[in-house]
């Protein structure tokens, strides 16, 4: 519901008040109405900060509690309060929403879901939570006036989809973590030695003497089976078997940012394994495996980051939408040489749209970009890399089904965080496959796009479709619900009344505004002239 009658907290000492200058709307949004309390974002800060602290924040609304979604936002900050030290009046700052500092049981903390959002003309935000407790960073990063309010705010998005592609993965066990290794009787432990040493606490469940000799050795706590672990976590599991009821089993033993090893020594699984694919992308838990007796062989082939590599036959499954489109034009101009793209979406208009923005930057960079309707019979193909548009689980089936040897599965869409689903992972330990996913972004990413904008080398603005205020928000988030509109959409909260108007649609609305288009598409000129316009009518 649209409350118009919200009032504007004032800030207390360590908080600052901040008007939103415009607000993207993202799926994502929509996933946290529909969860709500399931969302893992949404739920109360378990570490991080005090309760007494969290008490006195009127906008951290953490489980049942209303919110105020939007995550993709530029504002200006207007009010400060006394013991504010980082912030100064007037700054105009990009919003970094994820509070990867601040833990949830299955996330983080983050702006837009425990913290409210955007879509509201003021928002209130603590120095206690935007500030990185790690680097000592803001989290509201300043940005030049020259820049359009669309175009910065868009660098949100943006950056979620570059942490995708170069947010490290780690390659060995957890230095100083928390290791369990399962072995079927008879098994070899082969590459055990080296990887335990690396582990600080290690526990096991075991199938023979002599395993129990060795683990032991390794100075491995005994216990006679998963079930006698109580609710214990790993942030390591080395699974020396093929048994598909035990592996997933040890799914729910992954810590976040688990990862899970399974060494099947040439022996099939034989079936598909119930697997959490939703906590991939939540989680960001991770599976890895060999056919080999050797339980470093597995780690040889995570990728350092989740980066395209030179020749990489690449498929964007939901390239139409929104973010699809994202996907698919950085890596057009990712530079990365012999790439090949296909654009795959069910939606031939959607198609049609991105080609138009996509196809001249890939023919400019001699980038082989096709686009492909998924709902049409088509000849078989296989791909090295697939970035996962949508939250659906059958998707990371079908990726393993059509994977090359060593193909990376980026599940970019956030499949809900308890979804599991069966997975052929014989074919996908055979394969070498690597799937992954990541959620928000750092300031890193930030800086790197808001970077390529002020240098003219990306052009946010792009992906708009559409532009709103408030009025409209509603009519958005449908739209953004029902895929009718292909790119995004842009909130102007300071535009009480204006309703959602698509871009094919502004001249019979504002005909000064479609005047100001840049070739069709959005752009600084034209936001000056409705800001401008609107502020007349009012």
């Amino acid at each position: 519901m649209l409350n118009k009658d919200k009032p504007v907290h004032q800030p207390g000492p360590r908080q600052i008040l901040a008007q939103i200058e415009a607000v993207g709307l993202c799926f994502s949004d929509l996933k946290l109405l529909k969860q709500f309390t399931d969302h893992p974002r949404k739920a109360e800060i378990i570490r991080g900060l005090s309760a007494d602290v969290l008490a006195e924040i009127p906008s951290y609304v953490p489980g049942d509690k209303p919110t105020v979604p939007g995550h993709e936002a530029v504002c200006r900050i207007v009010a400060i309060g006394p013991d504010v030290q980082h912030h100064k009046l007037g700054e105009r700052v990009l919003v970094q929403t994820d509070y990867r500092g601040l833990a949830t049981p299955g996330s983080n903390a983050a702006f837009g879901y425990n913290f409210e959002g955007a879509l509201q003309e003021y928002v209130l935000m603590d120095e206690r939570v935007i500030m990185d407790p790690a680097s000592g960073q803001r989290f509201l990063i300043p940005v030049p006036e020259e820049l359009g309010s669309s175009a910065v705010c868009l660098v949100e998005p943006w950056a979620c989809v570059e942490d995708s592609y170069v947010s490290p993965e780690r390659q060995g066990p957890k230095a100083g973590g928390r290791m369990l290794v399962v072995a079927e009787a008879g098994r070899a432990l082969l590459g055990l030695e080296a990887l335990a040493a690396i582990a600080g606490s290690r526990m096991a469940v075991c199938g023979d003497e002599s395993q129990r000799a060795t683990l032991g050795a390794l100075g491995a706590g005994l216990v006679a089976s998963i079930a006698d672990l109580g609710d214990a976590t790993f942030d390591d599991i080395i699974y020396f078997g093929s048994d598909a009821a035990t592996i997933a089993a040890l799914n729910d033993r992954l810590a976040n940012r688990g990862l899970i090893n399974i060494v099947t020594g040439g022996k099939a699984i034989g079936k598909p394994v119930s697997v959490g694919v939703g906590r991939v992308h939540y989680g960001m838990t991770r599976w890895i495996g060999t056919v080999t007796s050797d339980a470093c062989e597995s780690y040889k082939h995570i990728p350092a980051t989740g980066e395209l590599r030179a020749g990489d036959r690449v498929v964007v499954i939901g390239a139409g939408g929104p973010m699809g489109q994202m996907h698919v034009i950085r890596n057009v101009c990712s530079g990365i040489a012999g790439v090949q793209i296909v654009a795959s979406d069910v939606d031939d208009s959607r198609l049609a749209l991105l080609m138009h923005k996509a196809a001249p930057m890939a023919a400019a960079r001699g980038v082989n970009l096709t686009a492909a309707n998924s709902t049409r019979p088509a000849a078989a193909q296989t791909f090295s890399y697939f970035a996962l548009m949508a939250p659906v689980p059958v998707l990371v089936a079908n990726a393993i089904s059509q994977a090359d040897d060593k193909a990376i599965i980026n599940i970019f869409a956030g499949i809900p965080a308890p979804t599991r689903f069966d997975l052929d992972l014989d074919a996908y330990i055979h394969r070498r496959c690597y799937m992954f996913g990541t959620s928000g972004s750092v300031i890193r990413d930030m800086e790197i796009v808001l970077g390529k904008v002020r240098k003219g080398d990306l052009d946010t603005d792009c992906s708009v479709d559409a532009i709103s205020g408030m009025a409209g928000a509603i009519d958005g988030m449908a739209a953004v619900e029902n895929r009718t509109l292909a790119g995004k959409i842009i909130v102007y909260p300071s535009l009480h009344d204006v309703g959602l108007i698509p871009l094919s649609q502004l001249a019979s609305h504002f005909p000064t505004v479609a005047a100001k288009l840049n070739g069709g598409f959005w752009c600084k000129a034209a936001e000056k002239e409705l800001l401008a316009v609107s502020s007349r009518r009012i």
